[in-house]
């Protein structure tokens, strides 16, 4: 049984007339119980309901067994900044296939008819969170964020910081809020820029008593903000931005002044790096795990938007890229590095690298250095080439919090 040979199957965009079989699909993949539903207050019609804009915004491909919904793909259409430049991405979700059905190849069929229409409508780069890290880098994607989580005792949360500014709390839907989110997007490398349906999917689970906190400096301009909830004498950050280091500290003097309310800070922490040396007592407990994976979805796309490295040395490379599901991009291409800018040329480049897909997204997106993954045997080619691809790409781990 294969999507492409099998006739009884077929594949259509999802709508909202389809909304009963996508939130079935949904939950049955995703182990969605009553007990769930209860504890979070909702109701299996309040699913549905809020289910509609996803199939009315977002790009939802469905694999039908005549009239039977049995694997589905989702798109959610976003912007993300890449290196100071704004990329048209898609955010990939929803993806499942009912059990009797896996292992037939109609997910990965789905997967390439739903990169190939992101092609069409001029977005050169995905991500997803995975439920699978083997399986989706089997089919060209790869590692580009972290997610680390701390837990802080209420004897160890910064005190004695004195900064000018002052702290409110804000309602969710505050203009503030979102506009400060806005311009922490603008100047961090690999943030989502949020639009209505992203923040939809923010608060989605949120229970009613979760707070946000706006760090304000001397003159009244928002410069960071935090999201939390109290809890059982626990303070739970579920996330904190700042433009700058003195709304970082005071953001933590506003979580100090909770500290006869709350016995430990349970927090959330997409910079990729830890909390603790910033600490005066950093016996903490941090952990760190993957969490966005990402893929390029049209290499010669992605690059002609690219900023590099202006004070890096000028470098021709031609790079042989392997991707097998993605014929465009199972090439080669020779592009030229040159004061801060990168093209497609065709000359007789100055080095040949060969590298997969993912390892080529991973390289690009700041995760990892050319170097690394030379000496991971990922990237095959002249040691000179690497030392010149790292001395003019950026390398800065990707800002990726949320969680579509």
């Amino acid at each position: 049984m294969n999507l492409s040979e099998d006739s009884k199957f077929t594949v259509r965009p999802l709508t909202k007339d389809d909304v009963e079989q996508y939130n079935a699909l949904l939950r049955y993949a995703f182990q969605v119980t009553e007990q769930d539903l209860a504890e979070t207050g909702w109701k299996d019609d309040e699913i549905q309901q809020s289910k509609f804009p996803v199939l009315e915004r977002a790009d939802v491909l469905g694999c039908f067994d005549d009239d039977e919904l049995v694997s589905q793909f989702a798109v959610y259409p976003l912007d993300m900044n890449i290196y100071g430049r704004k990329y048209s991405v898609g955010f990939v979700t929803s993806v499942c296939t009912y059990p009797e059905y896996t292992g037939h190849g109609i997910m990965k069929n789905l997967m390439r008819r739903g990169l190939t229409r992101m092609k069409e409508n001029g977005k050169s780069f995905a991500l997803l969170y995975p439920y699978s890290i083997p399986l989706y880098r089997n089919l060209g994607w790869e590692i580009i964020s972290n997610k680390m989580t701390y837990i802080v005792k209420d004897t160890q949360i910064p005190r004695k910081i004195e900064e000018p500014g002052y702290v409110k709390r804000v309602d969710w839907d505050d203009n503030e809020f979102v506009n400060l989110h806005t311009r922490f997007a603008e100047q961090t490398h690999g943030c989502l820029y949020r639009n209505n349906l992203a923040w939809e999917e923010y608060w989605r689970w949120d229970e009613d008593d979760t707070s946000v906190a706006i760090y304000y400096s001397h003159d009244g301009t928002p410069q960071g903000y935090m999201v939390y909830m109290i809890s059982s004498d626990i303070m739970h950050i579920k996330e904190m931005i700042y433009l700058n280091r003195e709304a970082q500290l005071g953001l933590w003097e506003y979580v100090y002044a909770h500290d006869s309310m709350i016995d430990e800070v349970h927090g959330n922490n997409y910079y990729s790096e830890p909390i603790a040396f910033e600490l005066d007592d950093s016996d903490i407990k941090e952990t760190i795990r993957p969490y966005a994976m990402g893929r390029i979805i049209d290499f010669g796309q992605f690059i002609s938007d690219y900023a590099c490295n202006p004070k890096g040395k000028n470098v021709t490379i031609r790079f042989d890229i392997e991707d097998d599901l993605l014929e465009w991009n199972n090439s080669e291409y020779t592009v030229r590095f040159k004061k801060g800018a990168c093209s497609l040329i065709d000359e007789e480049p100055d080095y040949v690298l060969q590298m997969s897909i993912g390892t080529l997204t991973t390289l690009f997106m700041g995760y990892k250095t050319a170097d690394k993954l030379y000496n991971m045997k990922r990237i095959i080619g002249d040691i000179k080439a690497v030392e010149a691809l790292d001395n003019i790409l950026y390398h800065e781990i990707p800002y990726v919090s949320d969680y579509i």
